[in-house]
């Protein structure tokens, strides 16, 4: 009865030590942060207000979202301030965005479970947004290098989208001429000429733009595991090859967004310059296609670091461009990517920018 007693007596005294200790062992919350350590001034680079919207892709993964999740990434850009979503490509080769009776039947391409350019076209009604139609890609010019393949089925698809969809949405508010090239290319010039002519002869006049990429020393093909390239192209060569290829085109496209992420970000001023200016002597809007993919890696593609991020859009400021958009939103910058990298340079961006 002694030993019994004196233990019961002990018993609290030990449970309240083991408690303590236990206690003591559990993560503690951190006091919040006093100083936000940031080391140079903040929002000095110009924000993003478009973003290409990439559900027809080869490079990156499909995220399999259904209309509850793109709905969620239209609220997560507004936030932020995006007022342009784009489309990249309506198709690429057999994959579809929408079913496309001409291109099922004509090309044989595959019938898609959703029609997202009515949900793209609906989510940007709802939300106050612009939206660009990007034009079909038959993977014929990636293929033989001439450009020319894409008029003929452009030519159809131009006219089935605008009488399926342009008449019925206000958010329809442009086209996305969607080839890329990055130096003077067989039939470029004139590709670029018909397909604008015929996006604005059919939406009276709704603007264009293309988004070519500047070939830089990281020009190098997605699926090689080089870095970098030893014939990059001179700020010299590219103003000149440019020159020509805005001189036949400025009439019928209204902007350019040059890709950023092929060339080092010591080299950003002077190219974003030569942009501005050749821009600006065809009548043209110079805006930025700052991707949040970075290009330094050997994994091909992971979310940007931010400081990278910052340095682009801090030179697209100081060369006064007109816009920046971004490849691409959904997937390497939203808070409900598939990468956790995404959802933290989402925070990064804001806490830059000071957006609540």
């Amino acid at each position: 009865m002694a030993v019994t007693g004196a233990a019961t007596l002990m018993g609290p005294a030990l449970l309240h030590g083991e408690t303590a200790m236990a206690a003591a062992r559990q993560p503690q919350t951190p006091e919040p942060a006093t100083n936000d350590y940031y080391a140079i001034p903040k929002a000095q680079g110009l924000k993003l207000t478009g973003a290409f919207l990439d559900e027809i892709s080869h490079d990156i993964p499909h995220q399999n979202w259904g209309p509850r999740e793109w709905e969620q990434d239209f609220k997560y850009m507004k936030a932020i301030g995006i007022d342009t979503v784009i489309v990249i490509r309506s198709g690429y080769r057999k994959f579809l965005t929408y079913p496309s009776e001409y291109l099922m039947k004509k090309r044989g391409a595959y019938a898609p479970s959703l029609d997202l350019i009515e949900l793209f076209l609906t989510l940007s009604d709802k939300y106050g947004m612009k939206f660009y139609f990007g034009l079909y890609d038959s993977g014929h010019y990636w293929d033989t290098g001439d450009m020319s393949w894409e008029l003929e089925d452009n030519k159809y698809v131009i006219e089935e989208v605008w009488k399926r969809y342009g008449s019925r949405h206000k958010s329809f508010g442009g086209w996305y001429l969607s080839t890329e090239i990055s130096r003077q290319t067989k039939g470029a010039i004139n590709t670029f000429y018909q397909m604008g002519k015929m996006c604005k002869d059919i939406s009276n006049n709704l603007p264009t733009f293309i988004s070519p990429w500047i070939d830089g020393k990281k020009a190098v093909a997605a699926a090689s595991t080089d870095l970098k390239k030893s014939d990059a192209v001179s700020v010299e060569a590219h103003e000149r090859e440019w020159n020509e290829i805005f001189d036949g085109i400025h009439s019928v496209v209204n902007a350019v967004a040059f890709q950023d992420g092929h060339i080092d970000y010591d080299e950003l001023d002077a190219f974003f310059q030569v942009n501005k200016k050749l821009a600006d002597r065809y009548g043209m809007e110079c805006w930025t296609n700052a991707e949040t993919f970075d290009r330094d890696m050997p994994i091909k593609f992971l979310p940007i670091k931010f400081d990278k991020l910052r340095m682009k859009l801090e030179a697209a400021q100081r060369c006064h461009y007109d816009k920046a958009i971004t490849f691409e939103f959904s997937h390497f910058m939203s808070p409900q990517s598939a990468y956790i990298q995404a959802h933290h340079l989402y925070e990064r961006y804001k806490e830059y920018f000071q957006i609540k």
